[in-house]
């Protein structure tokens, strides 16, 4: 069984998520029938475990349920990525590879393709836990099978040879949280008192997408992963602006203001799905 790692060698978000998503419609649109593993982080689940649609995030994770509403695919958690993959295929044998969301140090999985992403923070001092961001040393860098550079992101050295590939998360039209709006167009939020809410790995990525929308708002970065309350919502104005990820865990929220949610759509360049599809033909079917 073929298995894809979608990593890093940093802490914190630096765009695993968009990336496993834009992965899994490649694969799917390429005949193939992926399936995916993810911790759950946060999440109470103690054992492998199907992520629903209408999940709870306080059970899989904010993460978990992200990619089982974007991936049309099955979704498994487990802290143990092994043990997730084989509940996985257990429960759907008509997968024929694995996408690992995190897990590049997870080593008691097994792995064909490695992937290493990385965003505009780089690897900060360059020094490992706990004096500096690095789970590994930057010289792992140089076994995996490529670097994907998200936004403005510059490759770390040691990568000679490494392939590289830069990611862009692309996404101009809100929907509301509710679901009870038509999607909002950019046009129709100018002008309005914005506050813009973001607990991911790096809020200022979240604010400066809107920025170049022409957006002007109040910003409100959290710290990721970000449990929220009604009362650190509790802003005057017009609306409140944020991302996928925070909107799994703010839908659960009664809060005064409308929310419009910004999707985001991964593009590669070059194309990295056909890449990773080079790399799973010479790897054997399950």
């Amino acid at each position: 069984m073929p298995v894809v790692v979608v990593g890093n060698i940093t802490v914190g978000g630096s765009g695993k998520t968009p990336l496993v998503v834009h992965l899994a419609d490649v694969l799917k649109g390429k005949g193939r029938h992926p399936g995916v593993i993810t911790r759950g982080y946060r999440g109470s689940a103690t054992h492998p475990e199907q992520v629903p649609l209408d999940g709870a995030p306080e059970a899989f994770g904010d993460e978990a349920l992200l990619l089982a509403r974007n991936c049309a695919c099955p979704v498994f958690v487990g802290r143990d990525r092994a043990a997730a993959g084989r509940a996985l295929l257990a429960a759907h044998p008509e997968c024929d590879v694995l996408l690992s969301d995190d897990g590049l140090q997870h080593y008691r999985l097994a792995r064909d393709v490695e992937l290493a992403v990385f965003d505009s923070r780089g690897i900060g001092n360059g020094w490992c836990l706990p004096a500096g961001p690095l789970r590994e040393s930057v010289s792992r860098l140089m076994t995996v099978d490529a670097l994907v550079l998200n936004g403005t992101a510059v490759a770390p050295a040691p990568t000679s040879g490494r392939p590289l590939f830069r990611m862009t998360l692309e996404g101009n039209e809100f929907r509301s949280l509710d679901k009870t709006r038509a999607a909002q167009a950019i046009a129709g939020l100018a002008g309005l008192n914005l506050h813009a809410v973001a607990g991911i790995g790096a809020p200022e990525r979240f604010f400066a997408h809107l920025r170049t929308l022409g957006l002007e708002f109040a910003e409100h970065p959290f710290p990721d992963h970000h449990w929220y309350s009604p009362a650190e919502l509790d802003y005057r104005g017009d609306a409140i602006l944020t991302t996928e990820k925070d909107a799994v865990k703010l839908a659960t929220l009664k809060l005064s203001l409308p929310i419009w949610v910004l999707p985001v759509t991964a593009c590669l360049s070059p194309d990295l799905g056909e890449f990773v599809l080079e790399k799973l033909n010479g790897c054997p079917s399950a």
